[in-house]
């Protein structure tokens, strides 16, 4: 079983935490968490292009010239597509980018994740976002006694409103639930903050 550091707010050892060995000990998988992060990624597509197609763009229906006797190509409307200004054929059309993947590769993928961040030395465990009030000059002033790094999620399983109030203007921090933290946003910031009762949520609820 990893064992870390508890700290702080002010980035001092006030214990250590046995931490599950199949949540935060795990083999790294680099292809599983390539597809958990295409997965987020896919569901974030707004999928809103559209090219209009012959019934879409601006003209007449008419039939340009009589079929037979000019000698020319014959030719039914001038929104065809192979006239300049006509439509557009097989262009991109509204849809939705999202799919379904296999809940066991999801939490796969954030176990690897959350291995991948202790390995590396870039998570770790605070003993609680007690915040005495909810300005942003003392939140900042927090994160940098912790050493956070340029880009840091925050993962914090209770309703901390100093702490949701206090981060959410400082740029490069996120704040999520356990219950919302993606293999995506831990891969996506320098950093990773937890709360001890985070971390023991994640060993509880993703132990196989």
């Amino acid at each position: 079983m990893p064992t870390v550091d508890v700290v702080d707010l002010n980035n001092q050892k006030v214990g250590q935490l046995e931490l599950a060995d199949e949540v935060f000990g795990a083999d790294v998988n680099e292809a599983l968490l390539y597809e958990a992060v295409r997965h987020y990624q896919a569901g974030l597509r707004a999928g809103t292009h559209k090219t209009k197609v012959r019934s879409d763009v601006a003209g007449s229906g008419k039939k340009l010239w009589k079929q037979k006797g000019t000698g020319r190509a014959r030719v039914g409307s001038i929104r065809s597509p192979i006239w300049r200004g006509g439509g557009t054929v097989h262009g991109p059309q509204p849809r939705d980018y999202s799919y379904k993947l296999p809940r066991k590769m999801m939490l796969g993928a954030l176990r690897s994740a959350l291995s991948a961040k202790v390995r590396d030395g870039e998570l770790k465990i605070v003993q609680a976002f007690n915040f005495a009030d909810h300005k942003t000059k003392n939140a900042m002033g927090a994160l940098a006694k912790l050493e956070a790094g340029r880009t840091v999620l925050v993962v914090d399983n209770s309703e901390n409103r100093n702490l949701g109030l206090g981060v959410r203007n400082l740029k490069g921090v996120t704040l999520l639930s356990t219950r919302d933290v993606n293999a995506y946003h831990l891969l996506g910031h320098s950093s990773v903050l937890l709360s001890e009762a985070a971390a023991q949520k994640f060993s509880e609820a993703l132990a196989k």
